[in-house]
């Protein structure tokens, strides 16, 4: 039977594969393994208030009180937990997905995603049929067990101005730098997800001009066409108002892309460069390290090791990157997808928070963001998924191993070459970064070849 946590949560179909009983025993496990309070968050789906309503159910039926954030991002519930001391969190979202799909994620009482061995803990309990399951295995036992009722039920508390405690956590984290974003000009796509209600005020409150589109929202248009997987609209948006420059957040807005002025995508690699030189140039570079997974661009590998600072590499998975922050640690850390981890200022991914540390760092350079993230020459890559038989054991055939050596040499120090299995599908990923995109492609191609005639 697959594992119902994939990478970030519990994730499906609304009504569908994610149902109602689901989130109903999510809930009870939400108590039974990490306390009493809880605070629940959710983007704009419109699956989210039913998913919530049977959530709340859950929690409330196991004796617990749920604390009720309403639409926020996902590092606003991560940021709540450890400001109202709750015992844990739970977000309804399924971040950049269509607007169908939802999930279910969880943060322990520090705000931190939980691990492998406490998931597989929520999982077996949602097998044997949630609490319920558990009196009555008791009871056949013959031993004493009831489910809660009378005063032992819990209570749903809404919180009292939940996006404002996060807006203002944002703009503190800057002014704080006695830095602002007087005189700029920010286009932003709020993908109408939760950054609707976030994004836009805390960058006005720290004085720039900011130019909004896609902050509304109906529940069945979160990512559609928008934000930050689509960046059509935000490209336009920027030629039209001539914006310094553009933010984009996915639904959730645990991560986000930015763009320069003529359409520059500004990816998380190259973010990261940025605010690791300034973290160095501040003197507040943990580590004087830099935390990546093996997917980032080498030129992300290159520039930093040309500044002096190391490179960790971790799988993929914003979870195994924080893993080794909080293992060594490091004080940043993030993928080319837009998340990066700020422990200084959160304990998960959040877009919000990247970008004003983004955008403090380049004012601080005095420089256009073009400029500013020309510090990092991003190396052509191409990826190639190959359908195999086996993708566990394709990477050790001699045949794949022999050729992933040859085009390491044709690449030298000036390329890279990566086999990795996909998590969901009978996939090898094959990619390859070379100076020249015509080599990359080429190599790509010839490897990629070898791997579908072997594995």
């Amino acid at each position: 039977m697959p594992r119902m946590f994939g990478t970030d949560g519990v994730r499906g179909i609304a009504n569908v594969e994610l149902t109602c009983k689901m989130a109903y025993h999510l809930g009870q496990a939400a108590v039974t393994t990490l306390g009493e309070s809880i605070v629940v968050g959710k983007d704009t789906r419109l699956s989210g208030d039913m998913l919530e309503a049977a959530l709340v159910a859950g929690i409330t039926s196991a004796g617990g009180t749920a604390l009720l954030a309403g639409v926020i991002p996902t590092p606003g519930v991560a940021l709540l937990v450890r400001e109202l001391g709750a015992g844990g969190g739970v977000v309804i979202s399924a971040s950049h997905n269509p607007p169908e799909y939802n999930g279910i994620k969880f943060f322990d009482a520090e705000g931190f995603k939980l691990p492998d061995s406490v998931e597989d803990e929520i999982e077996a309990f949602v097998a044997g049929s949630g609490l319920e399951g558990l009196v009555e295995r008791a009871v056949a036992a013959g031993e004493e067990a009831a489910m809660p009722s009378g005063p032992a039920l819990g209570v749903a508390i809404p919180v009292e101005e939940a996006c404002e405690i996060y807006i203002n956590h944002a703009v503190d984290s800057i002014r704080a730098q006695g830095i602002d974003f007087s005189g700029m000009t920010i286009a932003l796509d709020a993908g109408h997800g939760a950054s609707a209600l976030t994004s836009a005020e805390a960058l006005r409150r720290l004085g720039a001009e900011v130019i909004a589109i896609n902050e509304d929202y109906d529940g069945t248009d979160i990512n559609v066409q928008c934000g930050s997987t689509h960046l059509a609209p935000l490209a336009a948006l920027m030629e039209e108002t001539g914006a310094d420059v553009g933010i984009a957040h996915d639904g959730d807005a645990d991560r986000v892309m930015l763009m320069a002025p003529g359409g520059l995508e500004i990816d998380g690699d190259m973010v990261e460069a940025v605010c690791a030189l300034d973290m160095k140039e501040r003197g507040v570079l943990a580590g004087n390290t830099a935390v990546s997974t093996v997917m980032c661009n080498l030129g992300f590998v290159h520039a930093m090791r040309d500044a002096g600072i190391d490179v960790v590499q971790t799988k993929v998975g914003d979870r195994y990157v924080l893993e080794e922050m909080r293992e060594k640690g490091y004080a940043i850390g993030g993928e080319q997808s837009g998340h990066m981890i700020l422990l200084e200022y959160n304990s998960t991914g959040d877009g919000l928070m990247t970008a004003c540390q983004f955008l403090a760092a380049v004012k601080r350079t005095g420089k256009p963001v073009a400029e500013a993230v020309a510090v990092m020459t991003r190396f052509p890559q191409e990826l190639i998924n190959v359908r195999v038989r086996d993708k566990h054991t394709a990477a050790q055939n001699p045949a794949i191993v022999a050729a992933v050596a040859a085009a390491e040499e044709a690449l030298g120090d000036n390329g890279r070459v990566l086999l990795r299995p996909s998590g969901t599908e009978p996939v090898i990923r094959v990619m390859v970064e070379a100076l020249d995109a015509e080599q990359a492609a080429a190599e790509a191609r010839k490897l990629a070849e070898v791997v579908e005639r072997e594995g």
